[in-house]
């Protein structure tokens, strides 16, 4: 049973401290209406980090494994955006119960990121996400290049490494 159990606990932990797609078709953003965290309209289409690659993070403030990427992530995002020139956007999908906490997060956080609500869920039903954290990265180029569907310990590590890789594929 012990066994059993173990073999159990390690195959979903290899599937579910990160698992990463690379995607077949580069396609570009949808053209979604999603806010500001001060409540102007954005379009996600417009989302822009000139030649250089961009974390998009679909994540809530319920989301336990999200508050551990994002924090993860900000221990090191200076340094990544130094070598890389990489920008992350986040985008909330908390709902009209929760989206109020999300702002008051944020700013103890101290994160130094893009944020944008999607609080009626028009930009993460485009973008095919059933649950957070739904990372993706996208090239230089505008296009959704690899997409990571959970998160773990040491999971900045890959979400780092992929952007190194389509940097040199861009380059």
């Amino acid at each position: 049973m012990k066994n059993i159990i173990a073999l159990c606990t390690a195959f979903i932990l290899s599937i579910g401290l990160i698992s990463a797609q690379e995607l077949q078709s580069n396609k570009k953003l949808p053209a979604v209406t999603i806010k500001t965290l001060e409540g102007k309209t954005a379009n996600s289409s417009d989302f822009n980090n000139g030649e250089k690659p961009i974390i998009l993070s679909f994540w809530a403030t319920w989301c336990r494994p999200c508050l551990k990427e994002m924090t993860a992530i900000s221990e090191v995002y200076d340094d990544w955006t130094e070598e890389t020139g990489v920008k992350l956007i986040a985008v909330s999908i908390d709902d009209s119960k929760t989206v109020r906490n999300v702002a008051p997060l944020v700013s103890g956080k101290s994160w130094n990121f893009e944020f944008y609500l999607d609080e009626n869920g028009d930009f993460k039903r485009a973008m095919s996400v059933n649950t957070v954290p739904h990372t993706f990265i996208l090239n230089g180029k505008g296009e959704i290049v690899a997409q990571f569907t959970a998160f773990g310990e040491g999971g900045e590590k890959k979400l780092i490494e992929k952007v190194r890789e389509i940097i040199s594929k861009d380059n």
